[in-house]
């Protein structure tokens, strides 16, 4: 048997959602800005069909979500294209452990003269909203801190973080690819400006996104400028012909989310809790790394380290269960996780960690599978090194 743990990383096609594409690969094949015949108007309804699904999802309104290839392209035009409309050098808060698509976008900008202040989290991986409040300065014009964190699943609280930056006057951006999909968001009630969104991570096509721009609280709207040039394509902000079969994926998949999350999240986090239960059951000095409140994390997020274990090893023993030992982004480096490093875990242990998460397909069958073959190879390890 093989399992896939390693939905934070990336999600399987829902069969729907394929089904839902399909047609627009082969006779819905239309440009939806071809506005002279049947063939590009189809096109377009599909487009704006997906365009309202996904802002049903998150609270928001169709004529504020803009497509993009993902959440990376999201977080970019939403941090270069407001600052670069600022006029300005400004100062921008986030937090260490956001993900690279986040932090490197902030790195160039801080090159370019920007000021930049990364706050530490606790080590649960939660954000203190009055530590944002605290960095706030007269020159503070963004602040971005992830919905959920992608390694050990902390759902940060964005509502709270928000309704400061709404007081200020401040431009609010949460990167939720990992929470989108996979817990509820209301982008009104958690007063956020600037929304990420990743087909991908919640059961759609890759290559596919979205960028949510608030258009309704604020007496001036967001302006923000385009990275690319050369359409009016998505109100100017994102030039090129659309991927309608990518979108229509997009809007297909947060329909099914809207539809089946409360029972799917109740579901998912059962058998998470069984794979936990599992691992700790034989492996009792195991480390659960983020909350140890579970209803603070995502629902079928574990990050587990296992003590005096090597951690390339236990990878390479685990062939049949598909798990990381942090962001898939950052797959191939030898250095262990920036996240744990962050949250203070000991370099050994992070070393020694397996990022795991369950999904919508997922079996009790599979997650005893895992359970038993993770801490087998753990044992194995343990007898080893002695």
């Amino acid at each position: 048997m093989q399992v896939y743990l390693d939905h934070h990383a990336t999600t399987p096609l829902d069969p729907r959602v394929l089904e839902a594409m399909l047609p627009y690969f082969k006779e819905e094949f239309g440009n939806p800005s071809s506005a002279s015949h049947p063939w590009g108007w189809r096109a377009r309804e599909a487009v704006e069909a997906a365009r309202a699904h996904v802002a049903k999802l998150i609270g928001a309104t169709a004529r504020e979500v803009i497509f993009t290839s993902g959440a990376t392209e999201a977080n970019n035009l939403a941090i270069f294209g407001s600052v670069a409309r600022a006029g300005r050098k400004v100062h921008i808060i986030s937090q260490a452990i956001e993900h690279h698509a986040i932090l490197e976008p902030l790195h160039e900008l801080e090159k370019a003269g920007h000021r930049v202040t990364l706050l530490t989290p606790r080590r649960d991986g939660f954000l203190d909203p009055e530590r944002v409040r605290d960095a706030i300065s007269d020159d503070t014009f963004l602040v971005s801190v992830m919905a959920a964190q992608n390694e050990v699943g902390t759902i940060e609280p964005i509502a709270e973080i928000g309704r400061i930056c709404r007081e200020r006057g401040i431009l609010f951006h949460t990167d939720a690819a990992q929470a989108v999909g996979k817990v509820p968001i209301d982008v009104e009630a958690m007063n956020v400006d600037l929304l990420s969104i990743s087909a991908h991570k919640l059961y759609g096509p890759k290559g596919t996104g979205a960028l949510y721009v608030q258009r309704r609280q604020r007496a001036k709207p967001i302006s923000i400028a385009p990275l690319i040039y050369g359409g009016g394509q998505e109100n100017g902000l994102r030039p090129g012909t659309l991927n309608v079969p990518g979108i229509v994926g997009l809007g297909e998949a947060c329909r099914i989310s809207r539809e089946e999350l409360p029972e799917e999240i109740e579901r998912i986090a059962r058998l998470r809790d069984r794979l936990w239960q599992g691992i700790r059951a034989a492996c009792p000095d195991a480390v659960l790394h983020g909350p140890d409140d579970f209803a603070a994390r995502l629902p079928g997020n574990l990050s587990i380290g296992f003590p005096g274990i090597d951690g390339t090893a236990l990878l390479i023993s685990l062939r049949d269960i598909a798990a990381s030992s942090g962001s898939a982004c950052t797959a191939g480096h030898s250095e262990p996780s920036y996240v744990l490093k962050a949250l203070n875990v000991p370099r050994d242990l992070a070393a020694a960690t397996l990022r795991l998460c369950v999904g919508r397909f997922q079996t009790e069958e599979e997650v005893d599978f895992a359970a038993a073959r993770i801490t087998g190879v753990v044992e194995a390890l343990s007898l080893k090194a002695r």
